[in-house]
């Protein structure tokens, strides 16, 4: 049993301590109090003038699918030989020895969603894991956690030079109708046949939408123009599905339209250049606006875009522009650990929760700030070297 002892605690539950101890078994919190006795069986980090809060979540990214430092070899997360591609899953893509996850552990960040990129219309299954793990199978935390979807300038590009629909911005509106219907016409005619007893042929594709088509999941839908944001937020309520905003970087422009709609969106890479035309409106201060209109963001690296281990220099900088230090806090902690499904593991410092946390010295939001000990699941995975 591991006892933080006599630490500024920011649980991001609701309750914080000025001073406080945490005590972990068997890789959760057992107890969070302002005093814990110490018992000789304990082995105890003294936090004395240190600040504890959850391991960073970072919910969107491309971790272990597009790898850092080995060029085109690690580059799988667009297959972009065919617009709808649902059945792809990140677990046989994902490399838990990409150098830049080990990068992301050692800088707090404990819990990433990872998945297909945004070439295709859909691109395919996320998940989402532990930063920490031999194999992909031991970091899992929720397998599918959702299915990529792309509207906008990616999708038109690609298949534009392939001269195959989409080439439009209707076209890909079209296309996602399209097998959002084909799902449900499955769904019904699997279901009919089952209950009759009749034999059925799967369609590998089909099986992976109807989860969204039952809302097991989300389609997480690439956006960032304010009519792209409307037009899959058109979709969701025709189809009645669930669905996250991803990027959403005209979002201040239809805040409104987005809190009504409730739907979260996670936000950015805000410190990116304006590569193409729909990047035009970049700003950091998306993240602030949307929170104040009652959007429930979480902030994105969209790793390898910006480096995911500059997380709380993201959160900073939105802080900077506008956002407040607790709702910046909450975009890279509870709030992306809701938006994704998990927040019953990680996300904050609570009882019975996974005890993935973070020790620093300073301000998590001061750029000096510096990250004394990183523990996943109870155990300490990284310590600061003298």
């Amino acid at each position: 049993m591991i006892l933080i002892k006599d630490a500024q605690i920011m649980t991001m539950a609701g309750t914080n301590f000025k001073k406080g101890s945490i005590l972990i078994k068997n890789g959760k919190i057992d107890k969070i109090a302002e005093k814990i006795e110490v018992k000789d069986e304990y082995e105890v980090i003294k936090a004395k003038d240190l600040t504890v809060m959850p391991g960073i979540i970072d919910a969107h990214t491309h971790l272990g699918i597009g790898e850092g430092g080995v060029g085109w070899e690690g580059h799988d997360y667009n297959e972009m030989t065919d617009p709808i591609t649902p059945h792809l899953r990140a677990i046989d893509a994902v490399n838990p020895a990409d150098v830049d996850i080990s990068e992301a552990l050692e800088n707090g960040i404990t819990t990433i969603m990872t998945g297909p990129g945004s070439a295709n219309v859909v691109g395919g299954e996320n998940m989402v894991i532990k930063t920490s793990g031999q194999t992909i199978d031991d970091m899992i935390v929720k397998n599918p956690a959702g299915i990529k979807a792309a509207l906008g300038e990616n999708p038109k590009r690609v298949y534009k030079e392939k001269n195959k629909i989409p080439t439009t911005r209707m076209g890909i509106a079209a296309v996602l109708r399209e097998n959002l219907i084909k799902a449900e016409d499955y769904l019904e005619e699997k279901e009919s046949n089952k209950s009759e007893n009749k034999p059925f042929q799967r369609d590998i594709k089909m099986e992976s939408l109807i989860r969204v088509i039952n809302k097991e999941i989300p389609l997480k839908v690439h956006a960032h123009r304010a009519d792209d944001i409307m037009t899959a937020i058109r979709i969701a309520k025709e189809f009645d599905i669930d669905i996250t905003l991803e990027h959403c970087t005209e979002g201040h422009k239809v805040a409104k339209k987005i809190a009504e709609a409730g739907i979260p969106a996670i936000v950015g890479p805000s410190m990116t250049g304006r590569v193409k035309v729909e990047l035009s409106e970049l700003s950091f201060k998306t993240a602030g606006i949307l929170a104040e209109a009652g959007v429930k963001i979480a902030l994105m690296s969209d790793h390898p875009v910006i480096p995911v281990k500059n997380a709380l220099v993201y959160a900073a900088l939105a802080v900077k522009a506008g956002l407040s230090e607790q709702e910046a806090l909450k975009a890279i902690t509870i709030n992306p650990a809701e938006i994704l499904g998990v927040n019953d593991r990680v996300g904050s410092l609570e009882e019975g929760k996974d005890a993935d946390i973070i020790i620093l010295k300073g301000n998590p939001l001061n750029i000096s700030s510096q990250i004394v000990k990183v523990l996943i699941d109870g155990k300490v995975v990284k310590k600061k070297s003298n």
